[in-house]
């Protein structure tokens, strides 16, 4: 936000305060936004484990699970080995899906061409030409493995740390952990773009689960943000009701939940509480964060030209940029269409197109705006692609199945070493045979990041002391640490 518009809000609040138009709750709040955007809310930990790297998180989500194989692994001499059945010591018995149970398993090296690009020569696909002029702020993990095979237990892994629904959201233990930096904001924000329109099938759902709060108080959760109308539900008045009446509500209900509070205990009523007043401030600070009118033209060109559409990845990106600019903890973008089981060419490309620039984009605009260093991007899915082939197989057109074995994902600023990649696999982009790290250690990486050990993170919930890495082996990935 500009210095103008700074002002501006904090002048109105000043006044609106001082001419005391409102009620305690609309007092409290006019008088918050005019001392300053942040008013830290505290949260279960006595303080950080160790010294933070980072602030805040971006996490872009590629649901449906991009191909490896046609963006970051490049293995040329798949080429010579078109339409040759895949050994049986690579696939050594791994477990398939039923798409492709006793079926033949055929090589399908990739059509795309790839290149070099940055200080150490990385190689990546011609459908990323935006993202490759990034490349030397961006940590590859080539090396990535999951437990799951499937859409829906992958994603819930990576984004709850249990293929079992109903565990908290990487997002949701941020928020318990470490609080709330803007009180006039959420502290975990999901945005849900628009995708591609050349494919329209095989698209999962995105279930709210994937950021909820689970067994942690529900004002832990995700707010999700909409492409059209109130970028959050409900957040206007209705008709007839103005903002001092709408205050005067407020503090009756909080009244009457205090009451129901102190007569029953229940610490969720709390949460209601802190849930309304919040509510109520963002009818203030949200339209005005929505509002991109007031970003330079030169911004918006980063992003590309589908930054004038509201709901498409590119508009989410940028809004990502002013959330993290206005101290939002956790921003989840979702961006769907990736289950490529068929076509796989024409529909990478498409998928490409819509997130290459714009990824780009953000990372060029919070480098310049000084955001980088303490914003840590993070960039995956929620498993790889398989080296043969599923359907029609041609030079130029194939389909892969689900990959558990191997994928690869992306971490860029927040104190993570730029311009690296680390972990490799195998000649066929089948196996790890170097720094192999689970969807755990990764997430364990980025707590460790903002200055949390992902072992002393816990919430007590049916007797056992849940934590967002589980109870099997974990290990933060200290190589790519700057």
């Amino acid at each position: 936000m500009n210095n103008g518009r700074r002002e501006f809000l904090r002048s109105t609040a000043e006044g609106l305060a001082a001419a005391g138009l409102g009620t305690p709750v609309l007092g409290s709040i006019l008088g918050s936004l005019a001392a300053g955007k942040n008013a830290p809310a505290a949260g279960a930990m006595d303080g950080l484990h160790h010294p933070a790297k980072a602030k805040r998180v971006i996490f872009l989500f590629m649901a449906g699970a991009p191909s490896q194989l046609d963006l970051f692994d490049y293995k040329p001499g798949l080429t010579d080995l078109f339409q040759e059945p895949l050994p049986p010591s690579v696939s050594n018995g791994q477990r398939v899906t039923a798409m492709t149970r006793g079926k033949e398993q055929r090589i399908a090296p990739s059509m795309f061409k790839f290149s070099q690009h940055g200080e150490n020569g990385t190689y990546l696909s011609e459908v990323l030409p935006h993202l490759a002029t990034k490349i030397d702020d961006i940590c590859l993990i080539k090396s990535m493995h999951t437990d799951a095979i499937n859409h829906d237990p992958g994603k819930t892994l990576i984004c709850t740390g249990s293929e079992i629904p109903g565990k908290a959201s990487l997002g949701a233990w941020l928020s318990y952990g470490l609080g709330r930096i803007n009180e006039n904001l959420p502290d975990f924000v999901v945005l849900s773009s628009a995708f591609w329109s050349g494919d329209q099938a095989n698209i999962q759902a995105l279930y709210s689960r994937l950021w909820g709060s689970g067994f942690l108080p529900t004002k832990h959760q995700g707010v999700a943000f909409q492409p059209s109308g109130d970028p959050v539900l409900f957040l206007s008045n209705p008709a007839g009701v103005d903002r001092t009446n709408r205050g005067k509500m407020l503090d009756l209900v909080t009244k009457l939940n205090q009451e129901h509070l102190h007569q029953v205990g229940d610490p969720e009523i709390m949460t209601t509480i802190a849930q309304q007043e919040m509510a109520f401030r963002m009818q203030m600070s949200v339209p005005e964060l929505a509002d991109v009118s007031d970003e330079p033209q030169s911004v918006l060109d980063l992003y590309g030209p589908e930054v004038g559409k509201s709901g498409s990845f590119a508009r989410n990106c940028l809004l990502a940029r002013r959330m993290v600019e206005r101290d939002v903890r956790f921003v989840q973008l979702f961006h769907r269409g990736w289950d490529h089981h068929k076509g796989l060419p024409a529909k990478i490309r498409g998928q490409a197109m819509d997130v290459d620039q714009p990824i780009a984009g953000l990372l060029t605009d919070l480098k310049q705006n000084g955001l980088l260093d303490d914003t840590l991007v993070v960039f995956a899915g929620e498993f790889g692609r398989t080296t043969y082939c599923q359907g029609k197989l041609t030079t130029t057109d194939y389909g892969r199945d689900h990959h558990p074995r191997c994928f690869t994902a992306w971490m860029a600023g927040g104190g993570i070493k730029p311009g690296i990649s680390y972990g490799q696999t195998d000649e066929f982009s089948y196996n790890i045979v170097e720094n192999p790290v689970h969807v755990r250690d990764f997430n364990a990486t980025i707590l460790h990041q903002l200055g949390i050990d992902h072992n002393k993170l816990t919430f007590p919930f049916l007797g056992l002391d849940e934590k967002l890495t589980g109870v099997k082996e974990t290990h933060v990935i200290h190589d790519i640490l700057a």
